[in-house]
Order: C-alpha cells, then structure tokens, then sequence
C-alpha cells in the first residue's frame, strides 16, 4: 500500500525562534493569508517579534506569492 504524500502546506507560518511563533499565536495569527493582511510595524509591536523573524514571514510569504500589508 502506498503512503499519499502530503504536499507542504502552503498557508503555514514558516520556522521560526519559539518567541516569535508564540507571538503570532498570541496575536491570533496562524497563516500566511493572516499575516498578508497585516503590516511589518504592526508585527514589530508584538513582543517577541524580531527582523530575523520578520525577514523569514516576508520570504514565505514571497514564495506564495503574497507580502505584508503597506503601511497606513
């Protein structure tokens, strides 16, 4: 019997440090759509969020095609 593979989930937050994630969790974001509708200084507020982390959001959400909202 074969295994389906399971295609990687394209709508899933990439890797990154514990604080980071716990973060976004908190704030109640948990996929790239989320995160698309959400601007870099609004992510920069949330403790626990970093440019490393920052860096990595922005690079997922490229590879599907999305970015962070514009600023206000």
């Amino acid at each position: 019997m074969r295994k389906k593979s399971t295609p990687p989930a394209a709508n899933t937050l990439p890797k990154l440090a514990s604080p980071a994630l716990r973060a976004l969790h908190n704030a109640g974001y948990t996929s790239l759509e989320q995160l698309s509708k959400v601007s870099e200084s609004t992510l920069l507020q949330l403790h626990g969020m970093g440019p490393n982390a920052i860096t990595r959001i922005k690079e997922a959400l490229q590879e599907q095609g999305l970015t962070l909202a514009k600023e206000k």
